[in-house]
């Protein structure tokens, strides 16, 4: 796979992010779920942004490869406990299911492009992307932590108001 398209699956995937945070909200989230199930989605979103940030900063490498696979398998056991803290307390319709499919399978498919392209080390080693490698990468993963930070915000709010 080019970088090309990886670049292409990781818009698919941001995009698939901000389609489930919209999921969320059709659902009333910070009024059913709250504020366990969007803090696991920070926890999602802190895992593969740590795994971003890694790809960004260091070579690619089978020591860059086995540590994006630690994050992915992270991210999916986190996944998991999301989905189980919503089931019963909001509706997961089928469309938001298969929107979690991308999400589930997108950082598996990053690990075995990285995986591919790894040079044959096994240390990790310092070599920072260029900056228009950073701009093009972070910017539109800005619009899921936004969407991210107006879930959290609502979720507080709403614990808050049950609180008094």
């Amino acid at each position: 796979m080019s970088a090309s398209a990886m670049m292409v699956l990781y818009v698919l995937w941001l995009a698939a992010g901000t389609l489930d945070f919209h999921f969320h909200r059709r659902t009333d989230l910070p009024h059913t779920s709250g504020l366990r199930e969007s803090t696991l989605h920070g926890v999602q979103l802190g895992l593969v942004g740590t795994g971003v940030l890694a790809w960004l900063l260091l070579a690619d490498t089978r020591a860059l490869a086995v540590l994006l696979a630690v994050l992915a398998a992270a991210h999916a056991i986190a996944g998991y406990l999301d989905t189980a803290s919503a089931d019963g307390r909001r509706r997961i319709s089928p469309a938001e299911q298969h929107v979690h499919s991308v999400l589930d399978v997108a950082p598996w498919l990053f690990v075995l492009w990285v995986a591919h392209h790894a040079e044959p080390a096994w240390a990790l080693q310092w070599r920072p992307a260029p900056a228009q490698e950073w701009v093009l990468t972070l910017l539109p993963a800005v619009v899921v932590a936004f969407s991210w930070l107006w879930e959290l915000l609502h979720c507080l709010h709403s614990a808050r108001s049950l609180s008094r």
